[in-house]
């Protein structure tokens, strides 16, 4: 019976003493502080036009400012047509270290496109995962798209 109960009482010991070490939620981790700086990002997926799927894939440089701009180059191939853009923005990042980045894009100045992405801010700010919610061209036209996005951080905003 002691033996028992001793097996009990170690054991609630240990719950209680495990529950103090339970990693807890990063709330508040996430902010455009922790998120500045310079990333390198790879993009695929599909655009789908009224004849088809399009594949797409990019490699580009993203920088987030502390104000929550952005700006940026990327190269990409649309179903084997391939250009050089530039775009800049806005990105919004939560507590939770989720957020949206509104970007325009641009060919030769002239604006191509405007993409909305959800974003999420992960590895302490080191990555951020997206997914592309709309992309609207400059007539006001929506195409559906299927892409994601995958970026590493490469530089830290510098504090002049």
């Amino acid at each position: 019976m002691k033996r028992a109960f001793q097996s009990v009482l170690y054991g609630a010991i240990l719950l209680v003493a495990s529950a103090g070490m339970t990693p807890t939620s990063h709330a508040g981790q996430c902010s455009f502080g922790s998120s500045a700086g310079g990333y390198g990002f790879t993009l695929s997926g599909v655009v789908i036009l009224p004849t088809g799927a399009v594949p797409i894939a990019a490699v580009g440089r993203a920088n987030l400012d502390a104000a929550g701009n952005v700006s940026g180059t990327e190269s990409r191939s649309v179903g084997g047509g391939f250009a050089d853009e530039t775009f800049t923005g806005t990105y919004s990042v939560n507590a939770d270290c989720t957020g949206t980045t509104t970007l325009r894009f641009y060919e030769s100045g002239q604006l191509v496109r405007t993409s909305i992405l959800s974003i999420v801010f992960d590895n302490n700010s080191r990555e951020i995962r997206m997914v592309q919610k709309s992309l609207q061209l400059p007539n006001g036209a929506f195409l559906p798209v299927v892409i994601t996005v995958e970026a590493r951080r490469i530089s830290f905003e510098s504090e002049d």
